[in-house]
This record gives structure tokens, C-alpha cells and sequence, in this order.
């Protein structure tokens, strides 16, 4: 395991934290400096300390929330409430799985494994993400076809949902699912402006096959590794 990585998960911090931390030479493996966070560490038999101390490995935990509006994904945040704080009597380090803006709510993962948000971000795994937006007018065939065909929202950065239709709910022709891979930030929001539209309203309904359905706004679930990996890629509730 790197060194950043292994930091990361006995709850130090994040992988980016940790590097700035051993590069700062306050990490020892069996006794010496190391100042590469790439270095290759065994957690069975080398001894890593911080600051002297020795660190151990968390047991891996894995929470799914349905995180409501409000609540920012970080672990800390100097105004407003962070989702890590949803999860009661948890001691150690959780970070979110992704982001979910402030205003927006739905399906998050929360964890300490840092290799399995590794898995489930990198681009080369392909999980599609789907959200239900709420517009704040009605949308019509021609502007549903034009977004299909994305927009450049970033220099340089152009942007397709992997599908865009609209859901039978009231009010009329303003509902819209919308899926996507990439995840930029308020990547769907912007979309809507370059649209013409707002969104007032925006939901994660799934993760890969994970789909939000029994956990009320608020609620979460405390699944294994093996369960949440099963619901992610071969479908399930929660």
C-alpha cells in the first residue's frame, strides 16, 4: 500500500493531507524519514509513525445517506453543517464519496476506504450517476434534443449527459432524469443554464445500480464492503 494511501486509511486524512504531511518529514517507516508519499508500505509488518506515534489501519465502515439540502460534502466545514455529522457515533475519519452541492440532495456514500473512493471516482470506471431535476419551467422536445447534444461549460470542456428524458410527475414537462459520468462540479446545474432553465430542485437517485428509494431525507445505512459493491454493480435499494 503507498504510504499516502495508508496514512489515509488509519484516518489521518485525506490522500492529498497526507502527502503534504510526509513530505513535511513527520512520517517514519521502521524508524526512518520517508519523505516520498508513494513509498510502498506493508501494513502487516512495517511499523508507520506520525509524530512518533504509531498508526494502525481503521477497520474499513461504509455508510449510505440520503443526504439532505444544506449540508456540505466535507468533513468540516467553519459555516455550514457537513454530512459527516449525519452519521451518529462514529469515531474516526469519514469523507464523502463524491460531491453533492449544497443545495442539493440524494444518494451519498460516506467511508473511510480510501482505495474504494479511488474506485468508484477515476474516470475509468464509467459509474453513471442519475439525478432528477426539477426545472423551473417546462422543457420541450427541441430543447431536450439540443441538451443531448451537451455544452461547453468550462474553457475548453465540453460536457454530454449519457441520457436526459422527462419523468411523468407534476409539475408538467419540468421533472427531467438526467445521467452522467464525469461528475464536474455543479455539472448539471450549469448544464441547465446554458439550456435556458434553472434547477430549483436536484436529486441523486442512483449510483451505478444503487437506487435510492427506502431512506428518507436524512436516514442512512450502514452496509459491508461487499454489499455496497453489490448494489453499485449489480443493482440494488436502499
Amino acid at each position: 500500500m503507498r504510504l499516502n494511501a495508508f496514512l489515509s486509511s488509519c484516518g489521518v486524512s485525506s490522500r492529498r493531507k497526507s502527502e503534504a504531511i510526509i513530505l513535511s518529514g513527520r512520517v517514519h517507516v521502521n524508524g526512518k524519514i520517508v519523505l516520498a508519499p508513494f513509498f510502498d508500505v506493508d501494513p502487516e509488518n512495517d511499523t508507520v509513525t506520525l509524530d512518533r506515534k504509531p498508526l494502525t489501519l481503521s477497520p474499513h465502515v461504509y455508510y449510505v445517506i440520503n443526504k439532505p439540502v444544506g449540508y456540505v460534502c466535507a468533513a468540516s466545514d467553519k459555516y455550514d453543517p457537513v454530512v459527516v455529522d449525519i452519521i451518529s457515533g462514529h469515531e474516526g475519519r469519514l469523507y464523502p464519496v463524491g460531491r453533492l452541492d449544497r443545495e442539493s440532495e440524494g444518494l451519498l456514500i460516506l467511508t473511510n476506504d480510501g482505495n474504494f473512493t479511488q474506485s468508484i471516482l477515476h474516470p475509468s470506471k464509467e459509474i453513471p450517476k442519475e439525478y432528477e431535476a426539477l426545472l423551473n419551467i417546462p422543457i420541450n422536445a427541441k430543447q431536450l434534443a439540443r441538451w443531448r447534444k451537451g455544452f461547453e461549460i468550462a474553457e475548453g470542456h465540453h460536457v454530454t449527459p449519457i441520457s436526459i428524458s422527462v419523468i411523468d410527475r407534476e409539475p408538467a414537462n419540468q421533472w427531467i432524469s438526467v445521467v452522467i459520468v464525469e461528475g464536474l462540479k455543479r455539472e448539471i446545474r450549469l448544464m441547465a443554464n446554458e439550456a435556458g432553465f434553472k434547477v430549483e430542485r436536484l436529486i441523486r437517485r442512483k449510483i451505478g445500480g444503487m437506487r435510492l428509494e427506502s431512506l428518507k431525507c436524512g436516514e442512512y445505512v450502514s452496509l459491508s464492503f461487499s454489499e455496497l459493491y453489490t448494489k453499485i454493480f449489480n443493482g440494488g435499494i436502499v
